[in-house]
């Protein structure tokens, strides 16, 4: 039952009840000011003392053997004292927020939680209503539950309680990177009904993880939103092309050992990094941080499941020929390895000298199972709700680290293309029931990582009519020809940040294959760029490739690079060069006009 039918039911009795307080706070008025009345009187008529000391019969005394000095008056500002404070207690009686009728059922969604860290090392946790909810006795009960639970588990213990009020607050402590840290944890609120705990208000976990943060990188100023996927060999060409952002891949089976290189001690347990590995994306991240290049970094899954079974969630541990797997938030042990991989790698690429990483991408195209986030076969709902948490576990990681990290989910180009039927689940699907998570658990600033790639992907012309794309919110694709669909989508109250706005969203992943030629390549690319700029709501883009990939070129027939294999430029790699400069953009876009069809 919504709060709005909740209402109308109990309103004729929270009226009734709003009655009996008022009626109950006029009655003490006049019981008080009748008190102060009466003490007054017996004052006055025994308050006298003859000159032998002894006491006179009060009805016997007369006015003219009265001293007017002998008389013991209450001060006035005693009895405005007392006044004023039977009506404050009218008032308040008056004013007590309403008693309410609930039922188990419908408990949960009676009050609204917001957890937030105070003064880096606390966590509160604020529990408003619109009444108190009638329950056994007179507290309000804090539970806290683990990433993966879906309730107040029967043996649970409360952490605290309090007195019920329309607002409340609990204050426990954080204990960041301890083995009882509470950075990962969701917090729930209940009363007791007929000697049970029940819920009422939706669990959130804490939405500001960057108040405890050591570092603060967000990124570089930059004028362009050009990116690329590099060519590790050929980084000294990035500053004559102009790029101002490079994507990396991060997978797991290279930064992690099971002994010896970095040690790093997170929530009780020891991790260890592979220190030549690590040390070489120190290296390539300040190169091209000292280019005034920032960096998107990929995490990904493609852990040995033998070696660290807890990295990988249990329903995608055998049986995929995907080469990386769902994160596991499924259980502790999981949520521990996730948040110590990225506490570790936001903290050493957020400011302690080993280069910067602004933005975190975590995982490959999430809605594509069967390619690139393996786990079981299951209804999109399972699926995503265990990416979504593993997803929490990770941005409050990173934001934990460095408060000016962006972290972002990866979608691929298929909106409602009924990928379900084959295995994958539709990006808009996935969107949707992460972004209605987010909301519910506590909303935070996440992104959004698309890869508007032309559907077919080998459909180089992408501007030509197609029956996979066209400009409704029911396309069955999102590519640079509709990119608007997405980002007026976006805009969407229930996709808006925290703070109301258009949530951060790049391209990381955007190509077009040479194999048509080169000029109807350069020509996409020019045409795709300038939608890109003029559509306003893109924060960056990260071409794919620097280089073209023979395995990409054999495996799929793409060949999506500036250059050839062997380093030749083609003609995008002068286009890509000059798009930004004023003086010379229309001379490099101009031959793509007819191509096109038009001029853009």
């Amino acid at each position: 039952m919504d709060k709005k039918k909740r209402r109308l039911r109990t309103g004729r009795r929270a009226r009734h009840n709003r009655k009996l307080i008022i009626l109950t706070g006029i009655g003490v008025v006049v019981a008080v000011l009748f008190i102060v009345a009466m003490t007054m009187w017996l004052f006055i008529s025994t308050g006298r003392v003859t000159d032998e000391g002894q006491d006179e019969a009060p009805y016997q005394a007369s006015i003219e053997q009265t001293s007017i000095s002998e008389i013991v008056y209450v001060q006035e500002s005693v009895v405005d004292t007392i006044v004023n404070g039977g009506k404050r207690v009218s008032k308040a009686l008056s004013e007590r927020p309403e008693t309410v009728e609930v039922t188990a059922d419908d408990a949960a969604e009676f009050g609204n939680l917001e957890c937030q860290i105070v003064g880096t090392s606390n966590v509160e946790v604020n529990i408003t209503s619109e009444g108190i909810p009638a329950s056994d006795d007179k507290y309000y009960y804090l539970f806290e539950m683990a990433t993966y639970e879906d309730g107040i588990a029967a043996d649970a213990e409360p952490l605290s309680k309090i007195y019920k009020g329309d607002d409340a607050s609990f204050t426990i402590k954080l204990n960041k990177g301890l083995s009882n840290t509470r950075l990962f944890s969701k917090f729930a609120v209940a009363v007791k009904m007929e000697d049970q705990y029940v819920q009422v208000a939706h669990a959130k976990y804490i939405t500001n993880p960057e108040e405890c943060a050591g570092y603060y990188y967000d990124s570089m100023d930059h004028d362009s939103i050009k990116g690329i996927l590099p060519y590790p060999l050929r980084l000294d060409e990035l500053s004559d092309l102009g790029v101002n952002y490079c994507a990396y891949n991060i997978p797991l089976s290279h930064i992690l050992t099971t002994s010896g290189g970095i040690a790093y001690s997170y929530g009780g347990v020891t991790y260890h990094f592979n220190a030549r590995i690590i040390n070489d994306y120190d290296t390539l991240f300040k190169k091209l941080n000292s280019m005034g290049i920032d960096i998107a970094a990929i995490i990904l899954n493609d852990a040995s499941t033998s070696a660290y079974p807890e990295i990988t969630h249990p329903s995608a541990r055998s049986g995929s020929t995907a080469p990386y797997y769902m994160f596991n938030a499924a259980d502790e042990s999981g949520v521990k390895a996730l948040a110590a991989i990225g506490s570790f790698l936001a903290g050493r690429y957020s400011g302690s000298g080993h280069g910067n990483v602004s933005m975190w991408i975590i995982a490959n195209e999430v809605n594509a199972r069967r390619e690139y986030n393996y786990m079981s076969y299951t209804d999109v709902n399972t699926y995503t709700t265990a990416f979504t948490r593993a997803f929490r576990v990770f941005y409050n990681a990173i934001k934990s680290q460095n408060a000016g990290a962006l972290v972002y989910i990866p979608l691929d180009q298929r909106w409602t293309y009924n990928t379900e039927s084959t295995g994958d689940y539709d990006a808009k699907d996935v969107l949707d029931i992460f972004a209605s998570s987010m909301n519910d658990y506590g909303n935070v600033d996440w992104g959004l990582a698309a890869h508007p790639y032309s559907f077919p992907n080998d459909n180089t012309a992408f501007w030509k009519t197609s029956k996979y794309v066209n400009h409704t919110e029911s396309t069955p694709c999102i590519t640079m020809e509709n990119i608007e669909v997405l980002t007026n989508y976006m805009q969407k109250p229930g996709m808006l940040s925290p703070d109301g706005d258009v949530r951060s969203i790049i391209l990381s992943e955007i190509g077009y294959s040479s194999t048509q030629g080169e000029n109807i390549q350069a020509a996409a690319f020019a045409y795709a760029y300038t939608k890109m700029v003029q559509n306003g709501y893109i924060d960056a883009l990260m071409l794919s490739r620097q280089v073209d990939a023979p395995e990409e070129i054999a495996a799929l027939g793409l060949a999506l690079g500036l250059e050839t294999s062997s380093g030749s430029p083609k003609h995008l790699y002068f286009v890509f060069k000059y798009i930004d400069d004023p003086d010379k953009r229309d001379e490099v876009c101009a031959f793509a006009y007819d191509i096109i069809g038009k001029k853009f």
